[in-house]
């Protein structure tokens, strides 16, 4: 990481001088089609980011977390994608104006030392969903999947590496280019030789070393 906590914090301060909102689990924060109604940074909870393929299924894109910025592309560019976000669990967000966000970023005495680490962040998780979809079997992407979320999200547990983001085998499929029973069905196979558990909607990952040896 790029940023010191003094340079967050003087990020922050710049989202605290907006609007706080806090959403419930499943509430809509950028609603389909919509223009976003600003820039938004996470106090507290996750956010998972998504659109709407043309079969009508929803396709996972990234979970955001605290202390991240979104829609950040939009934001910088201007550029809307018609993404949709959406509380994964009670979530508490601050918004600003975009044009006091530019206004921040072109600020020369603001230290950029944040949005740096965040945009950097964003193209390793993308570069990873690329390499990801690289493996053959639908068994090695789900597993590579499952390893990038739990260097993320991962929590040590008594019983493994806990994923604490409620994801939905839906949400799994969608990243992974593949079904949903087929997902489901290498979820109960990984679970039977010990590699995870499922205790829905959150995996522990068990082992994750040894869930390393399938890549």
């Amino acid at each position: 990481m790029l940023a010191t906590q003094k340079q967050l914090d003087v990020m922050v301060k710049v989202f605290r001088s907006g609007t706080n909102t806090t959403f419930r689990k499943g509430e809509f924060i950028i609603r389909p089609g919509e223009t976003p109604p600003g820039v938004f940074f996470i106090e507290k909870g996750l956010v998972k980011a998504f659109d709407i393929t043309k079969y009508g299924e929803e396709n996972l894109l990234i979970v955001r977390k605290e202390n991240e910025i979104f829609p950040l592309i939009w934001a910088i560019t201007g550029q809307e994608r018609n993404i949709i976000y959406q509380a994964l669990v009670p979530t508490s967000v601050w918004r600003i104006k975009r044009e006091d966000f530019e206004n921040y970023i072109k600020n020369p005495i603001n230290p950029l030392s944040p949005l740096l680490d965040m945009t950097i962040e964003m193209y390793r998780i993308h570069s990873e969903h690329i390499i990801n979809l690289e493996y053959r079997t639908v068994r090695e992407r789900l597993v590579s999947f499952l390893l990038s979320m739990a260097e993320r999200f991962g929590e040590k547990t008594a019983s493994g590496t806990l994923i604490n983001v409620p994801l939905r085998q839906q949400d799994m499929a969608s990243s992974i280019s593949a079904t949903r029973e087929t997902t489901s069905r290498e979820l109960s196979v990984l679970e039977k030789h010990g590699y995870i558990q499922t205790k829905s909607p959150y995996v522990v990952i068990c082992n994750v070393k040894k869930m390393r040896s399938f890549l």
